[in-house]
């Protein structure tokens, strides 16, 4: 397609996008008595999304932030297994998660929080915890359970990707508190024949695990040696790079997160941001990419996973990452009409901002 005959975007209904999200934060801590489980990952996407349209601070309180923040430090618990943080008000104080914590200190983070009460010690003694001898990651430490390691189920490409967020997070003296060359063998053996990667060893590859693999290899200090080499060979990033190129959907230009399934707009997400990682924004169509999303929104504001669906935080938050990401390769006269459109977002971290697929 031509520059010229590149259609013009939908506008970005920043608005009610903004209006979605303060919604669902709404109902925190006093509602989503349901969700509880999941109610700091829904603190996550929301924040996160607000800091993407670069209305956090322009709509929303101090004292609202404050509310958020100390919720947030109120699931922050100490046991056994070090210091961490658990999901929600009614999870039992001894149970802290991996991917909650994670969650936890990136909402901190847009929240402009000092980290002064944090226990790095400790957070990094609860990643110690939650390493299993395959090199995966459990969610939970076994000694929360009073269960033997090699029991958890739950060990998996989600749980090594927030590890190495977190580790990345701490800084330098982290990464030496795990075994990184175990985890990094782990990831190995999820790769599949395809060049993707599956949540675990000999299962089906997904744009999300993709995605958690391809950001976990390249923030995995490289091995101590005179010649270090990359995490990733020529050959198998290639690989990696055809596989989500060819998840593209030509006629819709939103991607699929596996092989023969419909689009959906959080993997634009997964594939782009791992395709960015990969430095090949440049082998998709980003203005297709961008059209797609633009066409999952919502008419009453939030973004659904496709055209005609109802919205979410979570698809909401991952749609605007990935126009985030995309935006600036847009072609000079698509980047016209998307500036026009309004799509001009706050710039993001490809790596350490996914969230858990």
């Amino acid at each position: 397609m031509s520059a010229s005959t590149v259609p013009p975007l939908p506008t970005l209904a920043r608005d009610a996008h903004i209006h979605h999200v303060m919604q669902a934060l709404s109902q925190i801590p006093a509602g989503m008595i349901s969700l509880d489980s999941s109610r700091m990952l829904i603190i996550f996407y929301c924040v996160s999304t607000l800091d993407l349209l670069g209305a956090l601070e322009e709509k929303t309180t101090p004292a609202q932030r404050d509310v958020w923040r100390t919720w947030i430090w109120e699931q922050y618990v100490a046991g056994p297994f070090g210091t961490a943080f658990k999901p929600g008000t009614s999870m039992n104080d001894s149970t802290p998660h991996l991917i909650t914590t994670y969650a936890a200190l990136l909402s901190l983070a847009a929240l402009r929080d000092d980290f002064s009460r944090l226990n790095r010690p400790g957070v990094l003694a609860f990643l110690r915890a939650c390493q299993k001898s395959d090199g995966s990651f459990a969610s939970t430490p076994p000694v929360a359970h009073n269960t033997p390691q090699y029991t958890l189920a739950d060990a998996d490409m989600r749980n090594v990707y927030c590890a190495f967020c977190i580790c990345s997070l701490l800084g330098e003296p982290a990464w030496r508190g795990i075994d990184v060359e175990k985890a990094v063998e782990f990831i190995g053996r999820c790769r599949t024949y395809e060049g993707g990667y599956g949540q675990l060893p000999g299962c089906e590859a997904q744009g999300g695990t993709t995605y958690l693999a391809i950001a976990c290899l390249r923030m995995a200090p490289l091995r101590h040696s005179p010649e270090p080499e990359p995490r990733l060979s020529a050959q198998a990033r290639a690989h990696t790079e055809h596989w989500l190129v060819h998840n593209q959907d030509a006629a819709s230009g939103g991607f699929r997160g596996r092989t023969g399934k419909p689009p959906d707009s959080c993997y634009c997400f997964w594939a782009g941001a791992a395709l960015q990682i990969l430095e090949a924004q440049d082998k998709i169509d980003a203005h297709a990419l961008t059209s797609f999303i633009a066409h999952c929104q919502f008419a009453y504001g939030g973004i659904a996973k496709a055209p005609g669906g109802f919205p979410d935080p979570y698809h909401t938050y991952l749609a605007l990452a990935a126009a985030a990401l995309y935006t600036t390769h847009l072609p000079p006269t698509s980047r016209v009409y998307a500036s026009a459109a309004g799509w001009t977002l706050a710039p993001f971290d490809a790596l350490l901002s996914g969230g858990a697929a």
